[in-house]
């Protein structure tokens, strides 16, 4: 049997020291992407994504494109072993490693469209002044409420919707605090504050998607060997020029990440690899659909258990 396979590419928060090092000391080609990267980037992101400090690769402008280079790297190893999609996926940043997978940026261009990406979501509110929180344990309908019980004085608006019980929200900081104590008092098994450095995915995002729209009209996007599930709408994208304005309306509005999944799964898609660091899409796909399969490539371990696992 053929699985009908996606990719899905993992967002920030995925990251961790030593990525991607052991598919650079085993396959020649990823020695001559993180050479690429050096070079766009102008400084070792190569040395940062396989030593760190933490501290340093935490920081969203350095996060974003060792996750994405991270991801694209796994993508051509699972090519070369006949691993290839139909459709893709990709969580927040993860949109953009589904879309150099999918021919409609280069390499080059993803690497930095996520640095310049990550710089312009850093600046767009002052460090300490925005905040994220996983609720989990509540659905749409009570986080809704929860919301409109903080401080009308205060923004804070959903940010992801991971799973039918597991909603980030997103805003000032003060806010989102309020809303974690709401969450707690309302029943939620789990209210707690991420530790990103920024309300990603709300309207505070705007200022970033502004200076973004600037970055993305200097590159001419190619079109598609696959269609993507877009996170704004949860809708399969290869437009040209849809693609750029749903990049632009991704960092001030929720990801619709539970729906994303139904919609492949709906297309018929039996078969899930998370490419790239981490396995939160992983896990979030079990919580979402028990009738899929689902897998992981971030190392040479977990490559083998999934080419085992598919047969191939």
């Amino acid at each position: 049997m053929t699985e009908k396979i996606a990719f899905l590419y993992p967002g920030q928060g995925s990251q961790y020291i030593g990525m991607g090092k052991d598919f650079y000391e085993k396959y020649p080609l990823v020695e001559e992407f993180y050479q690429k990267a050096n070079h766009i980037l102008n400084y070792d992101i190569t040395s940062l994504s396989f030593s760190g400090p933490e501290e340093s690769l935490r920081l969203t402008k350095n996060t974003q494109p060792a996750i994405l280079i991270h991801s694209i790297v796994a993508t051509k190893i699972l090519r070369e072993r006949g691993i290839k999609p139909i459709i893709a996926a990709g969580h927040s940043l993860g949109e953009y490693s589904a879309l150099v997978s999918a021919g409609a940026l280069s390499f080059e261009e993803g690497v930095l469209l996520v640095h310049q990406r990550g710089i312009f979501m850093q600046e767009a509110v002052p460090l300490g002044k925005g905040a994220m929180a996983a609720i989990i344990g509540l659905d749409r309908e009570r986080v809704d409420e929860l919301i409109q019980k903080v401080s009308s004085d205060k923004i804070v608006q959903p940010a992801n919707f991971n799973s039918l019980n597991q909603i980030v929200i997103a805003g000032e900081r003060e806010g989102v605090e309020e809303a974690v104590r709401i969450a707690k008092e309302d029943g939620a098994i789990k209210a707690v504050l991420l530790p990103v450095s920024g309300p990603f995915h709300s309207s505070l995002m705007q200022p970033a998607a502004e200076r973004l729209k600037t970055e993305l009209d200097k590159i001419e996007i190619k079109d598609l060997s696959f269609s993507i599930i877009a996170n704004v709408n949860a809708e399969k994208v290869s437009s040209k020029d849809r693609i750029k304005e749903l990049l632009v309306e991704q960092l001030y509005n929720p990801v619709q990440w539970e729906r994303s999944i139904s919609k492949l799964i709906e297309e018929g898609i039996d078969t899930f690899i998370e490419v790239g660091p981490g396995k939160v899409l992983t896990g979030l796909l079990r919580r979402i659909s028990k009738d899929v399969q689902g897998f992981n490539v971030e190392d040479i371990k977990s490559l083998e258990k999934t080419l085992n696992s598919l047969d191939r």
